[in-house]
C-alpha cells in the first residue's frame, strides 16, 4: 500500500503525481514531492506512476508575513 504524508492509501487506478495533486487540491507550482527519499523534480509530475511501495511526502509552500 502507498504511505502519503504518513498515511497508507489505496489508489484504484494508475495515477500520476500530477493526478494524485489536482484531485487533492494541492497547487503543483506550490509543493515540494519527496519519492522514496529523492525529491521528484517538477518535470516529473506528468510522467511519475505512483506504485504501491512507494514512501511520499508532500509538502506544501505557504507565504505570509
Amino acid at each position: 500500500m502507498t504511505k502519503i504524508n504518513g498515511e497508507e492509501i489505496s489508489l484504484p487506478n494508475p495515477t500520476t503525481i500530477k493526478d494524485y495533486l489536482t484531485l487533492n487540491n494541492y497547487r503543483t507550482e506550490a509543493v515540494a514531492v519527496e519519492i522514496n527519499g529523492n525529491i521528484l523534480p517538477k518535470s516529473s509530475y506528468d510522467s511519475y506512476v505512483i506504485t504501491e511501495y512507494d514512501t511520499i511526502e508532500i509538502v506544501s509552500f505557504v507565504g505570509g508575513g
